[in-house]
């Protein structure tokens, strides 16, 4: 198998035909051995029974579903546990990617590169509520994970195999997934690519999803500071609370030297600088057991049926 392209839809209804004739035409242009892999994200309405549709005379098309609506990036962590290619491609479902790029894309790959993200230069999306929050989620990204990559929030990618067999992403971490492979070493190409506008159904991001990403990235940019060693950072943290401690400690007893005198907040002050880095060295510890013996990412998601190819 030389191309899995893993494709995660929700609620999709009107596009999941039409992409799979488009996918299929493109794929015969290129002349490889391939599989596409639908991932239903807990639908809600006919994209399933769509899916089956098209996938019933097509071998090569294989549908997961998802016993409940995960989110983007589980489905396409999902889509990643069922790859059998050697090149692993992603791509939206709403037909606003073009397949006719997937071939430029193992071209590049082909020039020796582990991962090529698509750049969505002229989008055809609403300038409010998608384009301004993703040029700022971008920047941000930039500036607080480093890298140089213009459109962390293009789906259409591709990866060779070993990077995805090393990489378990969750919550919605798929926009971040190109800067977390470039630190395993991956070489990276940006590759601009074609961006239509959506033909039927509705967007499922808005400006609702501002905040959760800013969490998101918050937390990836404390995983990737403290992941390695974590009971230093903390240790770290903790050691203002402890010069804190110990000047409140000289300073009581300078003050208690004095007859009659006995000041209560020097002392306050100390139990609770000395309290709060005792705490903060606790807490590192139980994050390198943390990081050791385990993960934050939460259960996987449960697959109901898996159709096409075995």
């Amino acid at each position: 198998m030389q191309l899995s392209v893993v494709v995660p839809v929700y609620n999709e209804e009107a596009n999941v035909g039409p992409l799979h004739a488009e996918l299929t035409s493109a794929m015969e242009m290129l002349d490889i051995a391939y599989e596409v892999i639908f991932v239903d994200d807990g639908s809600r309405d006919e994209t399933l029974e769509r899916l089956l549709v098209a996938c019933e005379g097509d071998p090569r098309v294989k549908v997961l579903r998802l016993s409940r609506n995960y989110g983007q990036t589980a489905a396409i962590q999902a889509g990643f546990d069922h790859a059998a290619g050697e090149i692993v491609m992603t791509m939206d479902g709403d037909l606003q990617n073009d397949p006719a790029d997937i071939g430029r894309l193992l071209a590049r790959i082909d020039e020796g590169y582990d991962i090529v993200a698509g750049w969505r230069r002229k989008r055809h999306d609403t300038l409010l509520t998608r384009r301004l929050p993703s040029i700022a989620a971008n920047w941000l990204i930039r500036r607080l994970v480093g890298g140089n990559i213009h459109d962390n929030g293009c789906a259409l990618r591709a990866y060779r195999r070993e990077f995805v067999e090393r990489t378990q992403i969750y919550s919605d971490m798929h926009r971040y997934l190109v800067p977390l492979l470039t630190l395993s070493g991956g070489s990276i190409s940006e590759l601009v690519v074609n961006h239509r506008a959506r033909r039927a159904g509705s967007t499922k991001y808005g400006l609702s999803r501002i905040w959760k990403v800013a969490m998101d990235l918050v937390a990836l940019k404390m995983l990737l500071r403290f992941s390695s060693h974590p009971a230093v950072w903390f240790t770290l943290l903790g050691f203002p609370f402890l010069v804190v401690a110990i000047a409140a400690a000289i300073f009581s007893a300078y003050i208690y030297s004095f007859p009659g005198e006995s000041p209560i907040v020097p002392v306050s002050i100390c139990l609770i600088a000395m309290f709060a880095t005792v705490n903060l060295v606790l807490f590192g510890m139980l994050a390198e057991l943390v990081v050791r013996l385990g993960d934050f990412r939460e259960s996987e998601p449960l697959i109901l049926r898996i159709e096409g190819r075995g």
